[in-house]
């Protein structure tokens, strides 16, 4: 008899528990969530673009000052990429950390493979790429950088997902590129390619994953592979692109991965220039300059392509510019605050989210319009990212 109640007793419990994790872990979809990071705080919002609304803040990971974020095969979890080295995994529905480590001292981004299987970090320190299981993340592989001294080795840079299930990686110390084929369950192979060029500060793929691009920090030009033809090494394009003649201070990198796709045009930030890039992408020849407000940041396409919407490195960073992808002219401007630090679209571009970290909110743009529709509180919001980037290479 006691058997059985002390059965009966486990039967409740575990009914009990059951059911208040159904209750904590809300049962819907998860396209149109998202989250805004936090930076000075170290928390999270989970964002609904729906509802237009934040509809839960998790806190407790840590360095957020350069953070950025990757998604689940089904979106359910964002992978959260930290300064301190803090790799966080976070349940969207259950709007908690299911698993946070520190895997290293000074990070600066990730990737999620092809096949959702791995999670890669770039850190400055330890110089390299750690790779670790997405699901438990237990480390699977350490690829320590190129040595440049005795204590130290390359930082890594400009690390994205790419198809074939690879990772690819810029070393900016010491000039190189990595491409890192997956395997079932560790490492497949390392393809490494020296005297790419001058301090590759970072790295993007183009939306159909065929080429991967490192701006050069230390030099006028990019460095191009063709991943369908990686026999081919690394060619040199726009050999006139970089800071230019005139040598402005450079407040904040451009992010090459906000690079904006419209058609066969490319729009690129330019280093250290009030001024945007047109490339052609058949031949990857410059065909214009686009005179800006400031030195952009991010350079980021409206779904469609219509329109390029342009962000400002300090100290001219209160500022939005909306530029039309087939005249080249600069069609609206918008001043939400200072501290415009980040733009994401919904997924079909009707809306756009911008981060005005200064005066503690998101606000949200009609992308025909350009009208503020609503304007939601963050604590010194930064990095948007929403859950339509889990279906999208390189992002």
């Amino acid at each position: 008899m006691k058997n059985k109640m002390n059965r009966l007793y486990v039967i409740v419990v575990t009914l009990l528990l059951s059911n208040t994790i159904v209750e904590a872990c809300e049962v819907r979809g998860t396209g149109d969530l998202g989250i805004v990071i936090e930076r000075t705080t170290g928390s999270i919002q989970i964002v609904d673009t729906s509802s237009r609304s934040a509809i839960a803040r998790v806190e407790g990971l840590g360095d957020l000052s350069h953070a950025s974020a990757v998604y689940s095969r089904d979106a359910r979890y964002a992978f959260v990429f930290g300064r301190d080295g803090g790799l966080t995994k976070i349940d969207l529905l259950c709007k908690k950390i299911e698993k946070r480590i520190i895997q290293g001292g000074n990070s600066i981004g990730g990737a999620i493979s092809q096949d959702g299987k791995w999670v890669a970090v770039s850190n400055y320190e330890p110089g390299g790429v750690r790779i670790f299981n997405s699901t438990t993340l237990e480390l699977v592989a350490d690829l320590e950088a190129t040595a440049i001294s005795d204590s130290k080795r390359s930082r890594t840079v400009g690390l994205v997902d790419a198809p074939g299930n690879r990772f690819i990686f810029s070393l900016f110390d010491s000039g190189e590129i990595w491409i890192v084929k997956m395997g079932d369950s560790s490492v497949a192979s390392i393809e490494k390619f020296t005297d790419i060029g001058n301090q590759p500060y970072d790295g993007l793929i183009t939306p159909d994953g065929r080429r991967y691009i490192a701006g050069l920090f230390g030099e006028d030009g990019l460095a191009l592979i063709d991943l369908w033809h990686p026999e081919d090494g690394v060619t040199r394009i726009l050999n006139n692109y970089g800071r230019g003649e005139e040598k402005l201070p450079v407040y904040k990198m451009p992010h090459l991965e906000g690079w904006a796709v419209a058609g066969d045009k490319l729009f690129l930030p330019a280093v250290g220039r009030h001024e945007l890039l047109v490339v052609n992408s058949s031949s990857w020849q410059e065909s214009g300059r686009i005179k800006v407000h400031s030195q952009p940041v991010f350079a980021i396409s409206r779904p469609d392509g219509r329109h390029i919407w342009v962000n400002f490195a300090f100290p001219h960073n209160n500022v939005v510019q909306i530029i039309d992808s087939e005249s080249l002219e600069i069609i609206h401007q918008l001043e939400p605050g200072k501290g415009v630090l980040h733009l994401e679209f919904t997924p079909r571009g009707e809306e756009v989210w911008v981060s005005v970290r200064d005066k503690n909110i998101i606000n949200i743009y009609d992308t025909e319009s350009f009208k503020l529709i609503k304007s939601i509180p963050a604590e010194t919001p930064s990095g948007i990212f929403f859950t339509n980037r889990a279906g999208e290479t390189g992002l």
